[in-house]
């Protein structure tokens, strides 16, 4: 049964080789400035109420955005992981579909064993998306440590299977902008899902039916 207790488990690892449909270019570190950042769009334009970017020096800056962007595709499966796994409830396959209820509910339901697998799978696709884009610690002093690479662009993680990273930087924009703009409404949207089925105990998809 495909359940958000799997499908969450394995958002860190989906997130790690998220496909390039994100794009990302290669630019210096020297060049990543709030000004040249695609994601914002009119009316807000590049909405900063409380002046982190501007407070940021470079290195700073690009975490936030390598952060941005992760938790945008962590949240975009999580969202699939609501709606699919309470849409398939008692037909799937998997676990004899013995899982069923609100969600959030689904990973206490996960039979003994799968835990440590998921959690294997995640560990392995971190330490792949650490070992793309981060400093090496051993490499640095100890107060440098948690930089990214120089030549490393948030979300660039090399894995484009469909070659839908375009080759001009204004069409690679408009891409990096469609799915932050994504990203961003499903870290919303999952938030919703989880605090909704906290309170009242039903499923998403039980709230459109009702």
């Amino acid at each position: 049964m495909m359940k958000l207790a799997l499908i969450s488990a394995l958002a860190g690892s989906a997130a790690a080789f998220a496909p390039a449909q994100t794009g990302a270019r290669s630019t210096s570190l020297n060049a990543f400035t709030a000004a040249d950042l695609p994601g914002a769009l009119a009316p807000m334009g590049f909405f900063d109420p409380l002046g982190f970017a501007e407070k940021a020096d470079e290195a700073t800056l690009k975490r936030y955005r390598e952060a941005e962007v992760t938790h945008g595709r962590v949240a975009m499966l999580a969202v699939i992981g609501f709606l699919v796994g309470e849409a398939v409830e008692g037909s799937s396959f998997l676990f004899d579909a013995s899982i069923s209820g609100p969600a959030i509910s689904h990973p206490g339901q996960v039979p003994g064993g799968w835990d440590a697998l998921i959690i294997a799978g995640i560990g392995f696709a971190e330490l792949q998306r650490a070992k793309t884009g981060w400093v090496d610690p051993a490499d640095v002093k100890f107060d440098q440590a948690g930089a990214l690479n120089s030549d490393y662009y948030p979300g660039d993680i090399g894995f484009d299977p469909l070659g839908l990273k375009p080759e001009d930087s204004e069409e690679l924009d408009v891409m990096i902008t469609k799915e932050l703009q994504n990203g961003r409404l499903a870290m919303l949207a999952a938030a919703g899902f989880l605090a909704q089925e906290a309170v009242d105990g039903k499923g998403i998809l039980e709230h459109f039916s009702s």
